[in-house]
């Protein structure tokens, strides 16, 4: 069987970097994406979806090195088993989480905060991991 996710989005905030107890690199970051339609009544409509990225080893490096909220990217992988959670306002809601696989960093390096130096889409402009461990 076999099951991929793309998303295009920007970053929520800035990646987080941390590192497993044997040493591996793992980022986190957010991604937003919005989806816009007009409904029966003529009324633009639109719905942001929040996704939860996960980044192993080389790239999760990279992520955290150039990539900042408000960030464009491409990011392909897995969807994760959705959890379910009850939010603040006591509705049930899903946790949308992406083990990422691609990251491409779309936009100009003007767009989000991206550190000085950081590669261009022309630079790099994608990063595959072979394996990630679950």
């Amino acid at each position: 069987m076999f099951q991929r996710i793309m998303l295009i989005g920007r970053l929520g905030r800035d990646p987080e970097m941390r590192f497993t107890p044997d040493g591996t690199p793992v980022t986190s970051f957010t991604v937003a994406t919005d989806r816009r339609w007009t409904d029966a009544n003529g009324q633009q409509q639109q719905r942001t979806i929040w996704f939860r990225v996960t980044a192993w080893r080389r790239l999760a490096e990279i992520c955290n090195q150039y990539l900042a909220k408000g960030r464009l990217v491409f990011v392909e992988g897995e969807l994760n088993e959705p959890k379910p959670f009850q939010g603040r306002d006591g509705e049930w809601r899903a946790s949308l989480d992406v083990t990422a696989r691609t990251v491409q960093f779309l936009g100009g390096r003007g767009e989000g905060a991206a550190a000085p130096g950081a590669p261009g889409e022309e630079e790099i402009t994608a990063i595959d991991e072979e394996e990630i461990p679950f």
